[in-house]
């Protein structure tokens, strides 16, 4: 872990380290309140003998000091202070160096009081100080206190210092946090961001996608909503992927997955494409996911028919590639499920087709089944350039992440990038979606860009048995859902499309002439 994660985490987690901080800080400071204050006096003094000729020794000296706080002493200042038998009383002496001048030092909680204590404790000192001396005891000396400077009341007290006390609150609050923070970090199951992908891979991340408001009313929002922070978030994958895509070869080609379902992969797909083909690519967007394909279903599109009728040899891709209204993006939807996806994507006829799709586009786009439940990911990125991993942000767990690339490393696959999915709006870009909306006027009621659609009007179909299985070929994939999922139909290997497949038309044997966005008009132009 780089000291930057290390920062990352902290930063995610702030109010876990705030919180601590806070607790820790405040409880100092209740206590240190709730401690009485403790107030010092110092006094110092000269100890002689009252007759000429005799001097105190060092040995006395260090008597002297240890006498002060016996009861020898204190007995006699309780006395002379009028403080109650057994009152505490602190009272110290320390000597200098090499004269018989004794600092003696007392402490109360009252400052009046600590500096009585330490102006009297002098004189009581000496009065039965010469009885502790064998000399002068023999020779009946008394001991006489010089006092070279008095104790003054004390302004503040020594003790609790507060400052000290904060200081120390401070530091213990923000070690309490660092390590709450990082136990969260450790303990967490789920994906919070840049840095828990960073910790399973070196791969970079390409890109950091916001949440899609109602993904069901508005899935394309690189086109409904060009100017907002969730388009400009799949524009700017896209640059990235891009860029990537000079390492890999230049085959132009990605497959988008995801470790487990519902992580939003196919939106990302979706509108990943929608963003290559703005920017003036022919751009295929081809839904691999043959046991549970949602690609026709989230953009509205027929999906009956697609890549599986394809590979049966039922269709050419020119039939059955849907363009999204005028724009260069083609859709490939799944066609029928099949019962061994497996197979079919791994088969001969797939890398034909494949190697069809990268001469006719710019850019293929697959979007693929996630990796832990089945094995078609892997299938898939043989015939792709890279493998674009989708991993929701607050959802993906770390274990199915680090599972699924641990899965595909054993068979020598590597993930091009990441791509995290649900940012929640003050991360990745999102913090810069003031800028996005440049140029638009607060308050404006634009209408969102949508897919021009030219109204379809085939010719009538002509009589005889044969023409409808001619229609159906050319313009069944023209059919378009109005509501609901789409109509079930058997299996194409077991039987044939049944006649009631043909699209629904008018009195007149035409379509509708409004149609949705999505509907082909006209087959990619293959290369000369």
């Amino acid at each position: 872990m780089q000291f930057r994660d290390f920062l990352d985490i902290i930063f995610k987690r702030w109010k876990i380290l705030l919180a601590s901080v806070v607790l820790v800080l405040g409880a100092t400071i209740w206590y240190t309140l709730q401690i009485p204050p403790v107030y010092q006096a110092s006094a110092r003094v000269f100890l002689a003998v009252t007759e000429p000729g005799y001097a105190i020794t060092r040995q006395d000296m260090n008597t002297y000091t240890e006498l002060l706080s016996s009861p020898v002493v204190r007995d006699p200042l309780r006395e002379e202070l009028g403080l109650p038998e057994g009152s505490p009383i602190d009272v110290t002496g320390s000597l200098s160096d090499e004269t018989n001048m004794l600092t003696i030092t007392a402490r109360s909680d009252d400052p009046q009081l600590a500096a009585d204590i330490a102006n009297a404790a002098g004189p009581e000192l000496a009065a039965v100080g010469g009885k502790f001396s064998p000399l002068l005891a023999s020779m009946d000396q008394d001991v006489e206190s010089v006092t070279i400077a008095a104790a003054g009341v004390p302004g503040a007290p020594i003790s609790p210092n507060m400052t000290n006390n904060v200081l120390l609150g401070l530091m213990g609050g923000l070690a309490l946090g660092l390590g709450l923070v990082l136990l969260r970090h450790f303990l967490d199951t789920k994906v919070r961001g840049e840095v828990d992908v960073r910790v399973l891979s070196p791969r970079p991340i390409l890109g950091s996608l916001r949440r899609i408001r109602e993904p069901e009313r508005n899935p394309v929002v690189v086109e409904s909503q060009p100017h907002s922070i969730a388009a400009e978030e799949f524009r700017r994958l896209r640059t990235n992927l891009q860029f990537v895509d000079i390492t890999t070869g230049g085959r132009h080609s990605f497959a988008i997955t995801s470790a487990m379902p519902g992580e939003g992969k196919t939106l990302t797909a979706v509108n990943l494409a929608r963003a290559m083909a703005d920017s003036g690519a022919r751009v295929l967007l081809v839904d691999g996911d043959l046991r549970h394909p949602s690609v026709a279903n989230t953009m509205g599109l027929e999906g009956s028919v697609g890549l599986t009728t394809i590979l049966l040899g039922r269709a050419a891709l020119d039939d059955v590639a849907q363009q999204w209204g005028e724009t260069s993006l083609y859709v490939l939807p799944a066609g029928e499920i099949p019962p061994n996806p497996s197979e079919l994507l791994g088969s001969t006829a797939m890398e034909v087709l494949f190697d069809e799709f990268t001469r006719l586009y710019d850019f293929v786009l697959v979007d693929s089944p996630p990796v832990i439940p089945v094995v078609d990911p892997v299938v898939i990125e043989k015939l792709v350039g890279g493998l674009l991993m989708v991993v929701c942000v607050n959802r993906t767990r770390k274990r199915d992440l680090a599972h699924a690339l641990r899965s595909l490393k054993t068979v020598d696959v590597e993930v091009a990038g990441f791509a995290l999915n649900m940012v929640p709006g003050g991360e990745g870009y999102g913090k810069y979606g003031p800028y996005y909306a440049y140029g638009e006027k607060k308050g404006s009621k634009k209408a969102a860009a949508a897919p021009v659609v030219a109204p379809a009007a085939p010719a009538p179909l002509p009589a005889g048995p044969s023409s409808s299985a001619a229609h159906q070929r050319r313009n069944g994939p023209l059919r378009r859902r109005r509501s609901g999922p789409a109509p079930a139909a058997g299996p194409a290997w077991v039987e044939e499309a049944a006649a009631s497949d043909v699209p629904p038309t008018t009195a007149a044997g035409e379509l509708p002439a409004r149609q949705p966005a999505g509907q082909r008009l006209f087959p990619p132009v293959r290369d000369s």
